[in-house]
C-alpha cells in the first residue's frame, strides 16, 4: 500500500502545524510519486486552477480569505468500506477506483483529492490531483487507540487462522526483502516530524503489514484448495482493513 494520498496528508498537516515549511512538505511528497500539479477540475466553485503545480496551489489557498487550509484527512476506501469517504457519488466513486484520496479541510468547505497517475512522454512520470466538492462533514474513521487495538487483534486471529493453510514459511524471504525496501524508504520512519510517537509506530506496523498483504496477493493463493484459498482471501482482507483503518487513524492524529 504505496499511497500517494499517505504522503500528502501526512506532510501536510506537518506543514500545517508548523513542523516543517511547504517546500520540505512538497518535496517529501514529490519524492514518493513524482512532480505533482492539479488535474481536471470540475465546473463549480472549487479555489484550484488546472494544470498548476501542487506548491503554488497550496501557496495560492492559503493567501486566499476565507479559504485557508486547516487539515488533510486521508481516505482508504476500497468497494464495501468507504474509509474516510464523505461523498458526495462522484468523489466517492473516483476515490473508490483510485483506492486512495485526500479530504483538505478549508475554513469555509471541504474539498476531496483524488491522485491518478500523470505520465508524458517517455519519461516523465508525476501525480495529478483531480479537485471534488466534498460534503462539508467529518469522516467516520476509528480513533488511533480503537485502530491500533483492532490492528493487534486482528493480526494475531489472521495468524492462526492461516496456520495449515498458507506456507507463511515459504515467502518469508520476500516478505523480509519488501519490509527492507520499505525501512529504506522511510529511514526516518513513514510519519513525518511533529506526529506523536504512538502514531509513528502504529503508522510504521500498518505500512510493514501492508506490504505484507501486498505480497500475499502477488501470491493469489497458489497451490492452496478452493477452500483454502477462501479461508485465505478472508483473512487477508480482514488483515487489509484492519492496515488501512490503522493508517487512517495514525494520519490523522496530529494536533492542529
Amino acid at each position: 500500500m504505496n499511497s500517494t494520498s499517505a504522503t500528502l496528508a501526512a506532510w501536510g498537516n506537518a506543514w500545517l502545524s508548523g513542523h516543517v515549511g511547504l517546500d520540505e512538505a512538497v518535496d517529501a511528497v514529490e519524492r514518493h510519486g513524482g512532480p505533482q500539479v492539479i488535474g481536471t477540475v470540475p465546473p463549480g466553485d472549487l479555489p484550484f486552477e488546472e494544470g498548476v503545480p501542487l506548491r503554488a496551489a497550496l501557496v495560492r489557498l492559503r493567501g486566499l480569505p476565507g479559504t485557508r487550509p486547516a487539515m488533510f484527512r486521508l481516505a482508504l476506501p476500497v468497494q464495501g468500506d468507504p474509509l474516510g469517504l464523505v461523498g458526495p457519488g462522484e468523489f466517492n466513486q473516483a476515490a473508490l477506483e483510485a483506492r486512495e484520496g485526500v479530504l483538505l479541510r478549508l475554513a469555509d468547505r471541504q474539498v476531496g483529492l483524488v491522485p491518478t497517475t500523470d505520465r508524458r512522454g517517455s519519461s516523465y512520470v508525476g501525480v495529478s490531483w483531480s479537485p471534488y466538492p466534498a460534503n462539508d462533514t467529518i469522516p467516520q474513521v476509528p480513533g488511533l487507540a480503537e485502530a491500533e487495538q483492532e490492528l493487534k487483534t486482528t493480526l494475531i486471529e489472521v495468524a492462526r487462522e492461516l496456520e495449515g493453510v498458507d506456507d507463511v514459511a515459504g515467502f518469508a524471504p520476500a516478505v523480509q526483502r519488501r519490509v527492507a525496501a520499505l525501512d529504506a524508504r522511510h529511514a526516518d520512519g513513514v510519519l513525518p516530524p511533529g506526529y506523536p510517537q504512538r502514531a509513528r509506530g502504529v503508522a510504521e506496523q500498518a505500512a510493514r503489514l501492508a506490504a505484507v498483504v501486498d505480497l500475499a496477493d502477488d501470491r493469489a493463493g497458489r497451490g492452496l484448495s478452493a477452500h483454502q484459498a477462501d479461508a485465505r482471501s478472508r483473512s487477508l482482507r480482514r488483515l487489509d482493513a484492519a492496515v488501512r483503518r490503522a493508517l487512517v487513524a495514525a494520519h490523522a492524529s496530529l494536533p492542529l
